[in-house]
């Protein structure tokens, strides 16, 4: 199932296809910045009815040598069909295209990233005949930017850097570093950026210090992050007004509770001294006393009760 982590992971490729020849010297390789860059259809499917989608394609061209296409894929946990299907991608887009096919695997966690970096080969032992080896991109190489002014130069590499490091300890710096360089930049450029970092971080414990860095100017960061911090801000003060209404109520019907018992044994009380003088109760008196929720009432009718000659003449003094 897709998640905002795998999008962001290789979405951000998209948003900014230049970024692969920044994050080519981290994989070591170097990758001159593309003078050109067109996004592809990632459906891979032919008339077999196995589906066959790539995350992100992308036709980048640099002025030191021709075009060349980047498969972009987002691998959250190994997976054991996984190479399989990235030697059809790339064999299917070179057959396609033509073109030369680079794959760049983007991970958020060591063991995943080890896992993707093996070089695996369709063929027997002595015949290979065709291998794979991936780039990976993930923690163990990317860089952690902590600084802001470094931030600052490379919103999104920043933005990878937090999400590649997503689980790391280090992340926190990363974040608050990413955050404070946002702030002075125009909204067209943070606003995405923020919402790459909020999909990616959407698993990991950092994303609840994400939204708060975020939520410190809501009125700068118009994104959907924003309105679910607003709505989840409403949904706390519900709740908390809630709890306030629950505990008022709680406490009038304990209130109410107490009165009504303290009534209850005020009518027994004052049925039992007229009983035990032996006077008879009609029903019409026995109906009222036991009626009765007035606690201070109930004590007059029982102090009449000790002398009254009838029971009428409980009420006497109402």
């Amino acid at each position: 199932m897709v998640s905002p982590p795998h999008e962001a992971m290789h979405r951000i490729f998209q948003h900014d296809p230049g970024l692969f020849s920044r994050v080519s010297r981290f994989l070591g390789i170097d990758i001159p910045t593309p003078v050109k860059a067109t996004a592809l259809p990632t459906d891979l499917t032919e008339t077999d009815p196995v589906e066959r989608r790539v995350d992100t394609l992308l036709q980048l061209e640099t002025a030191e040598q021709g075009p060349f296409l980047l498969a972009v894929e987002a691998q959250g946990k190994k997976h054991p069909d996984k190479p399989a299907s990235w030697a059809y991608y790339t064999a299917y887009l070179w057959t396609k295209y033509r073109l030369p096919t680079a794959l760049l695997v983007v991970c958020q966690d060591h063991a995943t990233a080890r896992w993707a970096q093996q070089s695996v080969s369709c063929g027997p032992p002595q015949l290979p005949t065709l291998t794979l080896r991936p780039l990976v991109a993930g923690p163990h190489n990317m860089p952690v930017i902590t600084d802001p002014e470094e931030a600052r130069a490379d919103l999104v590499l920043a933005s990878l850097a937090a999400i590649t490091h997503a689980a790391e300890p280090g992340v926190d710096a990363i974040l608050k570093a990413l955050s404070t360089a946002l702030r002075d930049a125009p909204e067209d450029i943070a606003k995405p950026l923020v919402e790459f970092t909020a999909q990616g971080l959407a698993k990991c414990p950092a994303k609840n210090l994400w939204r708060n860095l975020v939520a410190v100017d809501l009125s700068f960061y118009k994104s959907y992050l924003a309105e679910e911090i607003r709505d989840e801000v409403r949904s706390e003060v519900r709740d908390e007004v809630r709890d306030e209404v629950r505990s008022e109520v709680r406490d009038e019907v304990r209130s109410e509770v107490r009165d009504e018992e303290r009534a209850r044994r005020g009518a027994e009380d004052v049925l039992l001294v007229l009983e035990q003088r032996g006077l008879d109760v009609p029903d019409d008196v026995r109906s009222r006393i036991t009626n009765c929720t007035d606690p201070e009432l109930l004590r007059r009718w029982l102090a009449r009760a000790v002398t009254a000659p009838k029971a009428e003449e409980v009420f006497e003094d109402v």
